[in-house]
């Protein structure tokens, strides 16, 4: 994958964390602990992140994670919370910031590697990042590591300022309700194919 090929990343979170986002940043993991905040964030998957350590850097929950494709399982697996989370799309020019790091599969999989970001953008095969579907039903274990896969995710140290979220997307009419009464200066809407 080259450079070129993001546009944009994403981040999703509940519609009630966006304002203290707005006001602190969307914080890593372990910043965010000191804040009171809802999470959809799955407990077993966070338990793995805690004590996760990338090699020659910081703890996983030292780093915000986002998303280069926002259709992915994460977002399948948080479907029955459509009516209260919002996607948060981050400009792409976090990826210039300094100790970005990228990560070629979700960052709790045992098989994941870390890279620079000139070196992982290389190392991800963007067919498999953005293909619509992950699903192999004759091939469990090419199933799996598709979802891994699909949960390639950017590494920013501590926090992404609030100045580099671009916009918000909404799953439905409910959620879009809601992020709208934040009278945000975001935009947010609902787009096609992202949600389920």
């Amino acid at each position: 994958m080259d450079r070129a090929d993001v546009n944009e990343l994403y981040y999703i979170t509940p519609i009630g964390n966006v304002g203290s986002i707005l006001q602190y940043g969307i914080l890593s993991n372990n910043l965010a602990s000191r804040l009171t905040h809802r999470s959809v964030a799955m407990p077993e998957i966070q338990a793995l992140r805690m004590d996760k350590r990338i090699p020659g850097a910081g703890h996983l929950h030292d780093y915000v994670n986002l998303y280069f494709d926002a259709h992915n399982p994460m977002l399948s697996k948080v479907r029955q919370h459509n009516d209260i989370i919002c996607v948060l799309r981050v400009d792409a020019g976090v990826l210039d910031l300094p100790g970005v790091i990228i990560a070629d599969c979700n960052a709790s999989s045992d098989y994941v590697r870390f890279y620079p970001v000139t070196l992982g953008l290389a190392a991800i095969d963007k067919d498999v990042l953005f293909a619509r579907y992950w699903t192999h039903p004759d091939d469990i274990i090419k199933e799996w590591a598709h979802k891994s896969l699909k949960c390639a995710e950017v590494l920013i140290p501590d926090k992404v300022e609030p100045r580099w979220i671009l916009a918000a997307y909404a799953a439905n009419q409910t959620a879009l309700a809601s992020f709208t009464k934040l009278s945000t200066a975001l935009t947010a809407s609902i787009p096609d194919g992202i949600f389920f």
